[in-house]
């Protein structure tokens, strides 16, 4: 359920154009426009931050790029259904017949002053985001009841969620209360420029190959007349290029990292391969 991340010092400013990795080791984050700069800002005004983008556009790559010039360390937990109050404050546990109080990622972020970012937000259970409603507004509290403390998050602490605007429906959504208390920024896929930079280099694709990639996205994020729940993103692009730099033909490796990614709908399927055989041909 959660993974942490130790950040490195921070790296030079990237705002001069995409697809540049900055010195420190920070992950590669090519920026679409200025969310680089809207975080920094939120970090700076100590204001939470909500991030709405559809799978795999780049949403935890960019928090972690941040983090990373930032200098803070960031924990990760990715939501489920199941996803408690508890699992996020922390528990008492028995262990060699004495109770000890561990600390949930929430409350591990908040002491140590670390960005913690809570992915898919909307599918947790919906008393875990009212956990949150102190931190995420200007007392910036955790409060704890089962121990009796009252947490005041230090400066550097930060809270950034995320979701997908796609998935949502009238069970799984944020609620007003908690949606005005965050700052918001939209990410999309990012633009074909941008895109085949990120190909190029998290791809390890030539330039020709970026471009028919990018291609291929843009004829499949156009088909309205299929019902899918998701389009191609970046994402299956990246592991569709890194499949043909290992060698294996570009429609093999579409109909692997793409397409089947995609559906299980028969007719669904050979529509989605049409479309790339008219998009990168029979020969590879």
């Amino acid at each position: 359920m959660e993974h942490t991340h130790t950040a490195v010092s921070p790296a030079p400013d990237t705002r001069t154009g995409p697809g540049l990795r900055p010195a420190g080791g920070a992950p590669f984050y090519a920026q679409q426009g200025a969310e680089c700069a809207l975080f920094e800002h939120c970090f700076t005004q100590q204001l939470p931050l909500l991030i709405k983008g559809p799978t795999g556009c780049g949403k935890t790559r960019f928090v972690e790029h941040m983090a990373a010039r930032l200098a803070r360390p960031l924990i990760t937990v990715s939501c489920h259904d199941d996803l408690s109050a508890a699992d996020l404050v922390g528990r008492h546990l028995i262990g060699q017949g004495n109770t000890v109080w561990a600390d949930g990622p929430l409350t591990r972020a908040v002491r140590e002053g670390a960005i913690l970012y809570l992915d898919e937000v909307v599918e947790a259970r919906k008393d875990t985001t009212v956990v949150l409603h102190p931190l995420a507004d200007d007392r910036r509290l955790l409060p704890i009841e089962r121990t009796g403390e009252l947490l005041k998050a230090p400066p550097e602490f930060m809270l950034v969620i995320s979701y997908n605007p796609g998935y949502q429906n009238l069970l799984k959504g944020l609620k007003p209360s908690t949606r005005q208390r965050f700052t918001a920024l939209a990410l999309d896929y990012p633009a074909p420029a941008v895109e085949r930079a990120i190909l190029e280099h998290e791809g390890h694709a030539s330039p020709a190959l970026a471009a028919r990639l990018v291609q291929l996205a843009q004829a499949l994020r156009r088909l309205t007349d299929h019902d899918l729940e998701e389009t191609a993103s970046t994402r299956l692009l990246v592991m569709a290029a890194r499949l043909v730099a290992s060698g294996l033909p570009l429609r093999e490796a579409c109909r692997a990292a793409v397409v089947e990614a995609l559906t299980d709908d028969t007719e669904t399927l050979l529509a989605l391969n049409e479309v790339v055989r008219a998009v990168v041909g029979d020969d590879d």
